[in-house]
């Protein structure tokens, strides 16, 4: 079994990193330079940023602030918000980010992503997909999870990552910000139905969640915010109880 990787995720909003539930209430989290210097000292395998409003307020993301944090950690670094084109994603790379993270532009075009992963690389192509069940089915969700669809999340991924989408970035509306556990059904589904890793978010709340969502759930790798942000979970105690688990994880400290 490949290393999982633990990686906290940093909503941004107005500079500052926030965190609601199911999407909404959003609550200020701290300062994100503090925060990024402190996970990267925690053992985080990787840091996802997310300008969580550039896509509602049609704006490219905040560059400045992805090329801050960049000079402040030396683990990849994912951001996204905002990426309509390539230039977009040119402008991201260079202010230093690892990857980029793409949801509402490649749903609306999806051969965004076929530009995109033979310009730079299927490596740096996060597809992010915000999902809800309802109906006895998961789907798709836009624009922050405003807007909904009638994709299926399954067809979605597949999709996606026969475009050219190098990783899958999950997220489970129904459970974002809950701390009742991951969606494992609907992981577990799509990690058995295609080869592109899957990053699980939206759920975690206590260490046998993350056992779950690797050991069931199948997971290449965990998404967490507040119970990071806050310091309810420390990385190091997560991966020492992973490692005793029998689950394989990176950076132990």
């Amino acid at each position: 079994m490949l290393a999982k990787r633990i990686i906290p995720c940093l909503d941004i909003k107005n500079g500052r990193t926030v965190k609601g539930v199911n999407f909404k209430h959003l609550k200020d989290a701290g300062d994100p330079i503090k925060l990024v210097c402190w996970y990267t000292k925690q053992g985080a395998d990787e840091l996802i940023f997310l300008d969580i409003t550039a896509t509602n307020e049609k704006r490219q993301t905040l560059t400045s602030l992805v090329r801050d944090i960049s000079s402040h950690i030396n683990i990849p670094f994912t951001v996204g918000g905002g990426i309509r084109e390539e230039e977009d994603v040119e402008l991201l790379l260079n202010a230093g980010a690892d990857k980029i993270s793409i949801n509402t532009e490649a749903f609306k075009s999806p051969n965004l992503l076929e530009r995109l992963s033979k310009r730079f690389g299927s490596q740096c192509i996060v597809l992010a997909i915000d999902t809800k069940y309802e109906e006895n089915e998961w789907w798709v969700y836009l624009n922050g999870g405003r807007i909904s669809t009638k994709k299926k999340t399954l067809d979605w991924a597949k999709e996606g990552a026969d475009r050219g989408a190098g990783e899958i970035l999950l997220t489970s509306m129904n459970h974002d910000g809950t701390k009742n556990g991951f969606a494992l059904d609907i992981t577990r589904k799509i990690s058995e139905n295609i080869s592109t890793p899957v990053i699980a978010s939206g759920g975690a709340g206590k260490l046998e969640d993350f056992y779950k969502i690797f050991k069931i759930g199948k997971a290449d790798a965990a998404l967490a915010a507040s119970i990071f942000h806050y310091r309810e979970i420390e990385i190091p105690k997560l991966k020492y109880y992973l490692t005793r688990s029998h689950i394989p994880v990176r950076n132990t400290i």
